[in-house]
């Protein structure tokens, strides 16, 4: 579950719970549905946190070797990024 449809689930479960009167849907505990999804929402949330932080981060690292056209000395450049 991505954190859009979290948050999605926790407001539906917040006006299912909060903003519609009580019975208007008929042999339905609208309060206690709105609960649930608001449950269900925080607890997708909270795994969708955690997946995306405890994802492999990638490193790449370039080398580039030159020869100074002044000197003649190989010059090495390492580049090192975070992706």
């Amino acid at each position: 579950m991505s954190i859009g449809a979290s948050i999605f689930l926790i407001a539906l479960g917040a006006i299912l719970a909060f903003a519609v009167s009580p019975g208007l849907i008929p042999f339905i505990d609208q309060t206690l549905v709105g609960y649930i999804l608001m449950g269900v929402g925080v607890l997708g949330l909270v795994v969708s946190l955690v997946m995306m932080g405890s994802r492999p981060r990638r490193r790449v690292s370039e080398s580039r070797q030159v020869i100074d056209p002044d000197t003649g000395e190989k010059v090495t450049r390492r580049d090192t990024r975070d992706m």
